[in-house]
Parts: structure tokens; sequence; C-alpha cells
């Protein structure tokens, strides 16, 4: 079944329809893993990033839901002055701990919702894979309001790793009997339709305008280990039961040994989105 917009803005809405309470302390069950086994951003769209947003040593920027630092390197090598705010508390020492290098960034334990707002202080608001957490109603014209005239919303994206096709049919058989409501598959056509409808959602706040995207197909290959890892960080997997999930990544385990001797092979688009203040 394939994700419409308003299915998108539905999700969405589940994730940032969370208290504050629930929202900050949601990843802490996976906080290490999610460091270890979620890429980061690619190199080359980062640059592209830089590029568009004007972004140099002299700019300001405001990273929200900084994570464990996944993107905050990446833009701290500029030299530039980086305010970072992450309210999950694990999520917070991890990144104290990968950004140590970088004296220009400054990373406080708070959400981007109690953040006391100052108004035009910023030249780019940075987000990676972070901003559907935050009530749109709230987040985008807060965004606005911490930015400078002309200044520049920027959402990166590092859509779900899925593996060939053909692998993800022989591994259905095992959601089919754990759990089949997590049994999907998003094909590269699918990721792109839904990073144009987050990009719509961007434009439908009537606080940004000039919106330019972009992404990059990236290929990286896991361990059977790394793959299981890696699923522990997504918010579905999160919610199951210990006794499914042990049971799903036993089952996964076997055949991913079994079948595709202990690796896969997986893809995802990393894409971003910048637009303008209005």
């Amino acid at each position: 079944m394939q994700m419409d917009y308003q299915d998108l803005k539905k999700n969405i809405s589940s994730y940032s329809g969370r208290n504050l309470e629930q929202r900050k302390h949601w990843y802490s069950p996976a906080a290490k893993a999610y460091d270890q086994a979620r890429p980061r951003y690619p190199d080359a769209l980062v640059q592209r990033v830089i590029e568009i947003a004007q972004l140099s040593s002299d700019s300001r920027i405001l990273e929200v839901g900084c994570g464990p630092g996944t993107a905050t390197a990446a833009f701290a090598q500029l030299g530039c002055l980086m305010l970072c705010l992450e309210p999950n508390p694990d999520f917070y020492s991890l990144a104290q701990q990968n950004c140590r290098a970088y004296s220009n960034v400054e990373i406080r334990n708070l959400a981007f919702e109690e953040w006391v707002l100052g108004t035009g202080q910023f030249d780019a608001i940075l987000a990676a894979t972070s901003f559907h957490w935050i009530p749109p109603e709230v987040g985008y014209p807060k965004a606005a309001k911490a930015l400078r005239e002309n200044g520049r919303l920027i959402l990166l994206w590092n859509k779900q790793l899925q593996p060939a096709y053909e692998v993800y049919q022989s591994l259905s058989e095992i959601y089919q009997v754990h759990a089949p409501s997590l049994d999907q598959f998003e094909d590269q056509e699918t990721q792109e339709r839904i990073l144009q409808g987050l990009g719509q959602i961007i434009m439908e706040s009537g606080q940004f305008k000039d919106l330019k995207s972009g992404n990059i197909n990236s290929e990286l290959a896991y361990t059977v280990d790394q793959y299981l890892t890696l699923l522990n960080t997504y918010s579905s997997y999160i919610k199951l039961s210990p006794e499914t999930k042990e049971l799903l990544f036993n089952g996964l385990r076997d055949r991913i040994e079994r079948d595709f001797d202990g690796s896969l092979q997986l893809s995802y688009l990393s894409a971003f989105h910048i637009a303008q203040k209005c």
C-alpha cells in the first residue's frame, strides 16, 4: 500500500502529537544503537547544502534535535558557531562525546519547544531527520522567527534503509509470522514521493519560500548484527514487545545467515530541503 500525502501528514502527526515528555525519552532505549547503526549524511549532499544555503565560517546555525550528532560534525567543520538543541538526555550525552573536538559547537539538553526564542539570531536552522517530531504549527513559525532576514531552514533526511526487493520478499515470510504490521517495503519511487510531501508541508506552513531540494541514492553493506541493531532504532521496532522482537529478530538472523551469507546490501535516499524565510 502506497502512502499518499494525507497518510504522510497523519504519520507525522503520530510522532509530533505525543506529549513532550514522551518525545524527549522515546529514543532512550535505542540511543547507543542509533549512534552505531544509523548512517551519516553523504559528504556530497552536505556540500550541496552548504553551497545552496550559502553557509560559511561566519554563519550562525541552530540545530534542532541533533540526536547523537549525526549531522553536526559535518557542519561544524566549517568553523561556524552552532547551537544544538537535543531534548533526549541519552542523545545529549552522546552528542557531547561525538562533538568534543569542536569548540564552536554548544549543545544544550533542551527541546526546541522549550527554548527561549531570540528573534533573528541565526543564518540557518538545521534539522536532520528530526523536524517531524515537532508539531508543525509550533516548529515552522518558531524557526522562521529565529532566523535572520533571508535566513534558511535546512531539513535533512535519511530515509529508511532497504534491502533489494528479492531479499525483502524472503524476509517478508518472517515478518508475516511474527510482525505482519512491519512487513513493508519502500522502493526509491516511494521514498521520493514521501520526500516531495515533506517539502510540500514546509511550503504549506506559509513561513518559507523558494524551496530547493535534492537527493542522493546511497548503498551500504550491513552484517546481520549491524542490521538488527539498525532495525532497533526505528520507531515501529521500538514499540514492539520484547517477546515479539526476540522472535522476529531470531527469525531474521537465521534467514540472513542461511540465505545471504550473514550480510545485506542496503540502499536508501539521503535528501535535503532548503527554504528561505519569507
